[in-house]
């Protein structure tokens, strides 16, 4: 969950972003008894994420404002649905119209991607996974968008997960060292993951003891036999060539989790409206 503190720090700075030194054009158009009514609707089909973000921003504009929610963070809504009612000043439902919009169709939009590829994987037991593929300083968003939509969650940052990637192969001399070097300077609470290109990656990874063994753009039968020289002893990461098109075929392989950077990179923003 993301902490109210973290929501209105993020919303503060997006709003002096966005405002500035001030709003020219309502402040002064509108008076401060000026009062406006809304409704947040929706022009598409999608996963709804955003909610408390969304109100944070009026929060922060006028204790006055008033939203009424007729849904929940990870609810389907329909085009055509009204999402939420909202009235209070004039001068606070215009100046944070942009911002509150921003936040809740990005934050839809991902929830709405990550929902289309968890259902395309079917009755497989992967699921999809984010990347560190993200926008800087909305990562926090963005992962909540994520598991919102029904996908799972990678590591947040670099200090979550210990992963060894062909780079940190080539500096280390080996895989194995670089795993023997790392366990040995690590804390006992974090795991390693080993990205490995090929078969012979994989069973070195086995042998070493890697926590979780990536699949890195691995042909599916080739996948297919990495899961079986795995065998269950470690967790099994698919990763690169993912699409609606692909990931149920690479679920079907018997990996455990899929990772892609598309769920969020590459997520359309939801077609939502504040209609005053």
């Amino acid at each position: 969950m993301l902490s109210n503190f973290y929501i209105e720090d993020h919303v503060r700075m997006a709003l002096k972003e966005d405002i500035g030194f001030g709003d020219i054009t309502t402040e002064n158009l509108a008076e401060d008894t000026d009062f406006l009514k809304g409704e947040l609707n929706t022009r598409c089909d999608g996963i709804l994420c955003g909610i408390e973000v969304f109100k944070a921003v009026y929060k922060i504009l006028s204790d006055d404002v008033k939203i009424k929610f007729y849904f929940k963070d990870g609810d389907a809504i329909k085009k055509g649905d009204k999402i939420a009612d909202i009235e209070g000043p004039a001068k606070a439902l215009l100046m944070g119209e942009r911002v509150s919009l921003n936040y809740i169709q990005r934050m839809s939009g991902i929830a709405t991607e990550t929902h289309k590829y968890q259902l395309a994987i079917g009755d497989n037991k992967a699921k999809i996974v984010d990347t560190r593929k993200t926008t800087p300083n909305f990562r926090a968003f963005e992962k909540y968008s994520v598991k919102t939509g029904g996908g799972a969650l990678h590591r947040f940052n670099l200090s979550d997960c210990a992963m060894i990637k062909d780079n940190h192969i080539r500096l280390a001399g080996s895989l194995t060292k670089a795993v023997e070097k790392l366990r040995k300077n690590i804390s006992h609470a974090h795991k390693i993951e080993v990205e490995c290109d090929t078969l012979d990656q994989v069973k070195e990874a086995v042998n070493v003891g890697a926590d979780i063994i990536m699949l890195d753009n691995m042909p599916l039968e080739t996948m297919k036999e990495a899961c079986k020289i795995i065998d269950g002893k470690a967790v099994v990461e698919a990763s690169g060539n993912v699409t609606l098109d692909t990931v149920k075929n690479i679920a079907e392989c018997g990996v455990d989790i899929i990772s892609s950077s598309a769920i969020v990179a590459k997520a359309p923003t939801l077609d939502l409206a504040l209609d005053m």
